[in-house]
């Protein structure tokens, strides 16, 4: 299980990226860690050297919260290509930007809510 996920060699990084959170990431991590989305949520969980922002084992679901910085045409790609990878091991992953998140909390709520049952619904 280690060799792919939450490796030591990423720990640094995991709690750097947890002690530097942004705004729309620390509001998240709110809901997420009183477990009101019905599972529990992980914080920069890794998958090989990619780190998650939040992760679900149970319903295998990555949650990613995108800055600004994710919508050039270089991290694009980058994230597509991140994203398949992470999607390899079976997880799904679900994207938010900031701005949905600070704007419309409650929808973003709902959709990882409806992905966290729909999981579970196919889960063995």
């Amino acid at each position: 299980m280690t060799l792919h996920f939450n490796r030591h060699t990423e720990r640094n990084k995991r709690k750097t990226l947890r002690q530097n959170a942004t705004d729309a990431e620390q509001r998240l991590w709110q809901y997420f860690k009183s477990k009101q989305v019905g599972t529990k949520f992980r914080r920069q969980y890794s998958v090989d050297a990619y780190v998650l922002d939040f992760y679900t084992p149970r319903s295998k679901l990555a949650i990613e919260v995108d800055g600004d910085s994710h919508f050039t045409a270089d991290a694009m790609q980058y994230d597509s290509g991140r994203t398949a990878y992470v999607e390899q091991f079976g997880i799904e992953v679900l994207r938010f930007s900031n701005l949905e998140i600070v704007e419309n909390i409650e929808g973003v709520l709902e959709a990882i809510q409806a992905a966290v049952k729909r999981r579970k619904a196919t889960s063995p």
